[in-house]
């Protein structure tokens, strides 16, 4: 069975989830700190630039989760997915994940963004796998500190291989789907590489290689 594997922010939404959660926290009052969203849009710069310190990002996009209530934070995430992710969600994308299941393939979304944010984005999607950056629960509740390798950059390909361990499927055949830069670590391992409305460096990266170039837009 090929594995289809997309990247989610950008590419399968019309929108960076991560930084437009930033957004969100502070325009409802859940976070208190007057330069949050600024801070957003310093990483965000960063990420685009390729020079994100993973780490320092995820203390940050977790520090809202840290000692909540999994009630209060289902809440949030419900008005999260409303109004902002619903939004943006493309229905090229929804014909391209079907095209994909009706031909058999097995489905994974792969994101630097974290999973609390990202799994119900991957549910609505429909698509079952997902491998995402982990932020640490203890006793049911978010410490704001990350867990496990982040699934950045090269990191996306030591978590891919992890989550590969032991399963029948294998990445023969297998697809990527990504508009970053950042992804050029996996994009280069699988058979199927494909820039997805791609930033400016991977643009020319894929014309170079021959890679595909399409819009979900």
């Amino acid at each position: 069975m090929a594995l289809a594997i997309f990247d989610l922010d950008n590419t399968l939404i019309g929108g960076d989830s991560d930084h437009l959660w930033a957004q969100y926290v502070c325009d409802n009052g859940l976070v208190h700190n007057t330069d949050f969203a600024q801070r957003g849009d310093r990483f965000y710069a960063d990420y685009e630039a390729g020079s994100l310190d993973i780490d320092a990002y995820l203390r940050f996009a977790l520090s809202p989760l840290i000692d909540q209530p999994p009630d209060v934070l289902t809440a949030w995430h419900a008005g999260f997915m409303q109004n902002v992710i619903q939004p943006i969600m493309l229905p090229a994308a929804t014909k391209l994940v079907a095209h994909h299941r009706d031909r058999g393939h097995e489905l994974l979304i792969i994101t630097a963004t974290n999973r609390f944010i990202t799994a119900p984005i991957a549910t609505a999607l429909g698509i079952e796998h997902l491998i995402a950056c982990e932020g640490e629960i203890v006793g049911g509740r978010y410490t704001g500190e990350p867990a496990g390798i982040p699934s950045f950059q090269a990191g996306k390909v030591t978590r891919l291989h992890q989550w590969l361990e032991g399963r029948d499927t294998n990445l023969a055949g297998a697809y990527f789907y990504s508009d970053s830069h950042n992804d050029l670590a996996l994009l280069e391992l699988v058979d199927h590489p494909v820039a997805v409305d791609p930033d400016a460096t991977l643009r020319a990266q894929a014309e170079a290689r021959g890679w595909p170039v399409i819009s979900l837009r």
